[in-house]
């Protein structure tokens, strides 16, 4: 992990690498470099530790001969070796004759290693990514073609990977992909390749994905070339970036801004579906058969969102719905007339990836609900309903939960009037109801921007804090916690409120902050009582009255969505009271691709 680029372009490469770079910062990263070919035919590599400033620095500072149109680069969040300058890719071949960049894992890496090594390769690192150096560079004694040799190369890796290949003495570029996402470009500046989509938004409107398997290389002249034709020119798709998309629009950081963008974020996912939910033609248009049980997979934030969309199946429909971390998803036992739910910000997840293949999700059809039409879950999965949340660049999710709990309660709610479990003058109501959200979430904002910020900085020397709720507010009191947890690097839990009592009691003292979702559920005020008799410091987010009050009446199927809010402000005013990045914080990605 985490991103790469590379291109090849009629002016110097750098800047269009460094560009990239940044819109890949979104993803999370320990290191990040470039190679680049100069305009006298050698390979210039620079890696730093820190963020893509020193980087472009160092490309300022460079007084060597020009920089020419061809370089990769690469942001990476480190799985094998540790966040050092060493282990920072690009990775080099024995020679310095192959540079690579790679996303993803190569799983059979010490095996290949041992192999090389015996063979005389001498490794430099102990990153996984550095034995396809190594195995370009063995093909290249067989033939002296680079697609050739890299063709050869990648049929011994196994895992998820994409890589780029740059050959210094030609300056030729090759692009591959087995389970890993990789788009590819043809501009007018010069032809591209990336692992996301927007780390080209500034230059492209059309793209092609590869598919697994797929070795091309960028000619800088047609865009996409086998001379074997072995490879099948896929169709392009389309890309379209908002001009707020990349910049923080006068917020502080992207996350304030994301924060802020969640009641539109939801008007517009709501402008896309909302005619077609009440008539079942959201659900019918998808090409999915009825179902008797629903069985979503995500992985933190996303089955956050899915807990609260499998509420509304369970509580409107009578279903039977059951919820699965997606890297314990192996062993699953599928039962007939199940809906697999896989959901993913990215759809680049991994585990997710996984928990789809056929043999473990038995067959069931498959609906990806996703914020990338494009990725690689969307193009498995059987019907593809996308949240619409626009590109997130803080590595936090915001806005793309709440636009995952409204698209997915929309699709479902459309399935069950589609199979007659729901009458359409109640979906009506629940649409009428789904509307109002936009204000909600607004007047939500506001509130919270006014309490919330001073409540951090009582909050700021507190060294762990309990989140509590009941029933459908239960995901929310998840969902704090874990936003908590990501910014402030405080321990926070989330517990049923009726769990206090058989065992996590034992963590209030006094003053413990115990952060209470309310959705008006009458026992929860018992539970509170429990925590204020034990000295907790209760910090409710609910209706008026509320310590920030901003659920507006009673709780629907689908929760206090309202209540996310404050809970991501708090977990944001503590993060920065404390001194941390709330954009990108330790040790975490947006797009998780290893399991």
């Amino acid at each position: 992990m985490c991103g790469i680029i590379a291109c090849k372009t009629h002016s110097p490469s750098a800047a269009y690498l460094l560009t990239g770079l940044r819109r890949l910062e979104y993803r999370g990263y320990d290191s990040v470099g470039i190679a680049v070919r100069t305009a006298g035919g050698d390979v210039v590599r620079m890696r730093t530790i820190h963020r893509i400033d020193a980087l472009e620095r160092a490309v300022d500072d460079w007084d060597g001969a020009a920089f020419g149109g061809v370089g990769i680069g690469h942001t990476r969040w480190a799985t094998h070796g540790q966040a050092t300058e060493v282990n920072a890719h690009p990775h080099v071949d024995c020679t310095g004759r192959i540079s690579v960049v790679h996303n993803g894992v190569i799983e059979n890496a010490e095996a290949l290693r041992r192999d090389l090594a015996s063979s005389g390769h001498r490794f430099a690192t102990g990153v996984d990514s550095e034995v396809i150096c190594h195995l370009v560079e063995q093909r290249l004694a067989l033939t002296e073609d680079l697609l050739a040799a890299v063709k050869g190369a990648v049929v011994a890796l196994e895992g998820p990977w994409a890589i780029a290949v740059l050959e210094e003495s030609t300056g030729r570029l090759v692009v591959a992909a087995s389970r890993s996402p990789l788009v590819v470009a043809h501009t007018n500046v010069g032809e591209f390749a990336a692992s996301d989509i927007t780390a080209l938004a500034d230059w492209v409107d059309e793209f092609q994905v590869l598919e697994d398997g797929d070795v091309v290389e960028l000619t800088g002249v047609n865009g996409w070339h086998d001379p074997d034709k072995t490879v099948v020119t896929p169709a392009l798709a389309r890309f379209i970036w908002r001009a707020g998309d990349s910049g923080r629009m006068g917020h502080a950081d992207f996350m304030s801004k994301e924060i802020e963008e969640q009641s539109e974020c939801v008007a517009r996912v709501l402008d896309e579906v909302g005619d077609r939910i009440s008539t079942g033609a959201l659900w019918s248009d998808l090409g999915l058969q009825c179902f008797d049980r629903v069985r979503v997979v995500g992985c933190g934030t996303s089955l956050n969102a899915g807990h609260v969309i499998g509420n509304v199946v369970r509580l409107l429909g009578g279903l039977p719905v059951t919820s699965t971390v997606a890297s314990e998803a192996g062993g699953s036992v599928f039962e007939p007339g199940t809906l697999m739910l896989a959901i993913s910000q990215s759809g680049e997840t991994a585990d997710v990836l996984n928990a789809i293949v056929d043999d473990a999700a038995g067959g069931s059809p498959l609906l990806a609900l996703v914020n990338n039409p494009h990725s690689t879950l969307a193009r498995r999965a059987d019907a593809v309903m996308t949240c619409s949340a626009g590109p997130e660049i803080g590595v936090a999710a915001t806005k793309t939960f709440t636009c995952q709990i409204v698209a997915g309660v929309a699709v479902m709610i459309s399935a069950l009037v589609a199979a007659g479990r729901l009458s359409r003058t109640a979906a009506d109501t629940l649409v009428d109801d789904l509307r109002r959200l936009p204000d909600r979430l607004a007047g939500a904002g506001s509130v919270a921007e006014c309490i919330v910020p001073a409540l951090a900085d009582e909050l700021v020397d507190a060294s762990g804090f309990v989140f509590i709720a009941r029933g459908v507010g239960l995901p929310y009191a998840a969902e704090g916690a874990l936003k908590l947890k990501e910014l402030s690097y405080r321990w926070a839990e989330h517990y049923p409120a009726g769990e206090l009592k058989h065992g996590p009691l034992a963590l209030i003292t006094r003053g413990t902050p115990v952060v209470v979702v309310d959705d008006g559920s009458p026992k929860l005020a018992t539970n509170v009582s429990e925590v204020r008799a034990r000295g907790g410091l209760i910090v409710s987010v609910g209706p008026l009255g509320s310590s920030i009050p901003v659920v507006d009446g009673p709780a629907a199927p689908w929760g206090p969505i309202e209540s996310v809010i404050p809970l991501q402000i708090l977990a944001r005013s503590l993060a920065i009271a404390l001194g941390h990045d709330v954009d990108k914080p330790r040790n975490l990605a947006k797009s998780v691709t290893v399991e």
